[in-house]
């Protein structure tokens, strides 16, 4: 290697270098933590105060870091721009579409993300099951019925009862299976369980061999907005294995909300 050369990767790696150290700066900024010293930052990153602080001034500099009025680093305008530039670049798929994807690995079954506008369940995404597809007429833009199926049943049972009852009076309430509901009456009363329980589980209501699974996604305010369910064959998910699938669904759902919630804040 040259001269040339090694003067070049030299210089590339210590940009490296400067820049992991820049991240990890910015890494230690937390709720609990909105201003550090110089000293703190010393300590964390393992070097002098002169050389943290040659760290820190580059990044007051890059409007990154600001001296926040009572001493010590505060973030800076840059990432607060940042941030307003990553919200816009997010929508909900994509948001919960990787936490989707590690579900329908970890339970082997599809993944559906619903979301309820007025009189309409409507599928937003689906992340496949490699393992073990299920042929289920649930394509993204599809409307589901609103008192058959995991996911409805969610979105409804956090609604406003008031308008939900009205909801399901006016609406022309199908009958897929034996299983269905179709009373309105009774579907207030599921509509109740499944809000105690913080989940739902449908067997053979909208498809005779399917099970579904589902869990409310809340924004941050701690609306219901979403749900994430697991469509699964019956067969595959015996009462045995049921509160594994719930747990996993459940903390899918939690993840989503979470993300959700650092996206809008």
């Amino acid at each position: 290697m040259s001269g040339k050369d090694a003067g070049r990767t030299s210089g590339y790696r210590e940009r490296n270098s400067t820049a992991d150290r820049a991240l990890d700066i910015l890494g230690i900024f937390t709720d609990d933590r909105a201003v550090v010293s110089g000293t703190e930052v010393a300590e964390h990153l393992g070097t002098s105060r002169s050389t943290a602080y040659r760290y820190l001034q580059s990044l007051v500099t890059n409007r990154f870091l600001e001296e926040a009025p009572g001493g010590g680093f505060r973030l800076g305008l840059r990432v607060l721009e940042l941030a307003r530039v990553a919200r816009r670049a997010y929508g909900l798929s994509d948001i919960a579409l990787p936490v989707m994807r590690r579900l329908a690995a970890q339970t082997r079954e599809s993944v559906l993300l619903t979301r309820r506008s007025g009189d309409r369940v409507v599928c937003l995404d689906r992340a496949e099951s490699v393992a073990h597809p299920v042929r289920i007429s649930y394509e993204r833009g599809s409307a589901l019925p609103l008192n058959a199926g995991a996911s409805a049943l969610v979105l409804l049972a956090w609604a406003d009862p008031v308008e939900i009852r009205t909801l399901l009076e006016h609406a022309h309430l199908s009958s897929f299976t034996g299983a269905t509901l179709t009373d309105v009456d009774e579907l207030m009363t599921r509509l109740e369980r499944i809000r105690r329980a913080g989940h739902s589980v449908t067997r053979g209501e909208l498809d005779s061999d399917v099970l579904g699974i589902a869990a409310p996604i809340r924004d941050e305010s701690g609306a219901v907005v979403a749900a994430v369910s697991v469509a699964a064959v019956a067969s595959r998910v015996p009462p045995a294995r049921q509160p594994e699938v719930v747990a996993a669904v459940r903390a899918a759902a939690g993840e989503i909300s979470e993300r959700l919630t650092t996206v809008a804040g």
